[in-house]
């Protein structure tokens, strides 16, 4: 079942890239008693998410921030090492949280889950974006049409906030 306004987030541990090497954070850990705006892509690096999804919120990030939010964050079903490199080459280390979530645990617990075997790309995240406040979700917007990021872009997300 796919996760719905009004829910908590599942618990999971992540994976992130800092200065001495990879670090779980839990759910609780990103979220609790925080507002975080949470975007989730297919796959770093990958053309719609590097070209259209990641840069909308880095170049939003201020906008976003202003209104209220503690973090912005960004989850792939992608291991650490990729989402750090990913995180340096877009110059959003520092701004933008990457969250790797590398067996998919996230993606399945909120049924955002998306088998891309077809296109040689395995288990993956839809493409989404939430707000949520002290771990619950407020906002959803899950992307329908594959190659885009506007349901779910940082453009929609700000009329949300």
């Amino acid at each position: 079942m796919t996760i719905s306004v009004g829910d908590k987030l599942p618990e999971a541990t992540f994976k992130t890239m800092t200065d001495d090497g990879a670090k779980a954070l839990t759910t609780a850990e990103v979220f609790d008693g925080k507002k975080v705006v949470l975007f989730g892509v297919p796959g770093a690096f990958t053309p719609t998410c590097n070209n259209n999804h990641l840069p909308g919120y880095l170049e939003n990030r201020d906008a976003i921030l202003s209104r209220g939010v503690d973090q912005i964050a960004v989850v792939a079903v992608n291991d650490q090492f990729v989402m750090g490199a990913w995180a340096r080459f877009t110059g959003a280390e520092g701004k933008i949280l990457f969250l790797a979530d590398g067996s998919g645990t996230f993606a399945k617990a909120a049924g955002l889950d998306l088998d891309l075997s077809a296109n040689g790309l395995g288990l993956r995240s839809k493409r989404f974006s939430m707000i949520v406040d002290d771990g619950t979700v407020t906002a959803l917007n899950i992307e329908d049409s594959t190659g885009q990021a506007v349901d779910s872009g940082a453009a929609r997300l700000i009329e949300q906030l």
